[in-house]
Parts: structure tokens; C-alpha cells; sequence
């Protein structure tokens, strides 16, 4: 991990890397220590943590016994569930995504005949983020997926209907619903309000 590898992101940003190029249990702590310097949660004055299902979140003890001591609640997303309750990705990451496209569009045009390298990605995060990280957005994110203001009735039924794996169908939101974890995906059994549909026996003569 390089210094200048941060030059021009956002104030504040924090910068990890591990070799395997996934996030992993101490790596996540180190994210949570940042966190908790910034929000500075008190067990007078907590805060909510939502997260997913990721065994770096859910069997992370250092992380959970972390988040007791300082105040903060972890509260995690049923699973499958993410691509409609996850905050950051139903209503951030869209408009991140749009700006940062632009930002490099706009760097290739002022430089001719060059390249973007992993030299540039801080300076052209730190553009789309400050564009994308705003007040309304956030509030509409926690308005949309119901966190807040609680609204237990937001999505309808249908919109979380599943199809298991004993069946050679697809689930009804395709790769947005695929198993968190691979225990998930070898059971045969339905989770209680989901729908299970078994392929329709072929006839015999």
C-alpha cells in the first residue's frame, strides 16, 4: 500500500489492502477503528451499524465484542435481501458509479494518449464521491429501503419471492439473490415466508 495511492481522495479516506484481494476479519476491524474515531458512538449516545451477512461481519468476535464496548449496534440484513435493504448500494453507489465514468471520460480528454493506472484513482474517486456522498441522498437511501423511518411494509410480498436450488430455475431477481454463503445454496430446505416451486414432473406413457 502506497502513500500516493491516497493523493486527492476525500479527507479523511482510509486505505488497506490484503494480498488475497478480499476483505478479511482484521481488515474489517481496522475499517470499524475508523468508523467508531469518526462517528464516536458512547453507550449514552449509540449508533446503528447495518451490515450483511459477510462471515467477516457476523463471526468476527473482535469486531462484535468492538462494537459492545463503543456503543455501536450491529444489525444485519437478512440474506438475499441486501439488493433492496443495503443502503449503500440502493441508493449510493448508482450515482457513484455515474460520476466516477465521468470523471475518467473527462481525465482521458485532458490528457491525450495516456492511460488511467491505479496513479489517478484517487484523485477521480475523490471527484465522484464528493458528488455522490450527499445529504439528500442519504436521506432518501434511508427513506427508500425503510430503514429509517421504520417502515416494515415498504416492498411488497412479490418483490421478495424466491426460487431455491432443488429446482433449475432462476431466482425472481436473478444474480442479485444469489446465496450469501455456500451452506446457503446446498440446503433443500425453504426459510420460513419463502416460496419454494418444484419442477413439474414429465409424464411418463
Amino acid at each position: 500500500m502506497k502513500a500516493e495511492l491516497l493523493d486527492a481522495a476525500p479527507n479523511g479516506s482510509l486505505a488497506v489492502c490484503h494480498k488475497s484481494g478480499w476483505i478479511q476479519n482484521e481488515r474489517f476491524v481496522q475499517w470499524r477503528h475508523h468508523i467508531l474515531s469518526n462517528v464516536k458512538p458512547t453507550k449514552d449516545d449509540p449508533v446503528i451499524l447495518v451490515l450483511d451477512g459477510h462471515y467477516s461481519h457476523t463471526r468476527n468476535v473482535e469486531l462484535l465484542e468492538l462494537a459492545r464496548v463503543n456503543g455501536a449496534h450491529i444489525v444485519c440484513l437478512p440474506p438475499h435481501y441486501t439488493h433492496k435493504m443495503q443502503l449503500l448500494g440502493v441508493a449510493f453507489m448508482l450515482p457513484f458509479k455515474t460520476y466516477y465514468a465521468q470523471a475518467i471520460e473527462q481525465w482521458l480528454k485532458q490528457n491525450a494518449g495516456r492511460v488511467v493506472t491505479h496513479c489517478q484513482v484517487g484523485v477521480l474517486l475523490g471527484e465522484a464521491f464528493n458528488k455522490a456522498a450527499t445529504v439528500a441522498e442519504a436521506t432518501n437511501g434511508f427513506r427508500n429501503t425503510g430503514l429509517y423511518p421504520c417502515n416494515g411494509h415498504i416492498f411488497s410480498d412479490f418483490e421478495f419471492q424466491e426460487v431455491f436450488p432443488n429446482t433449475h430455475e432462476s431466482s425472481y431477481h436473478s444474480s442479485e439473490a444469489l446465496p450469501n454463503r455456500l451452506d446457503d445454496a446446498n440446503t433443500s430446505q425453504p426459510r420460513p415466508g419463502s416460496i419454494s416451486i418444484n419442477e413439474p414432473k414429465t409424464p411418463q406413457n
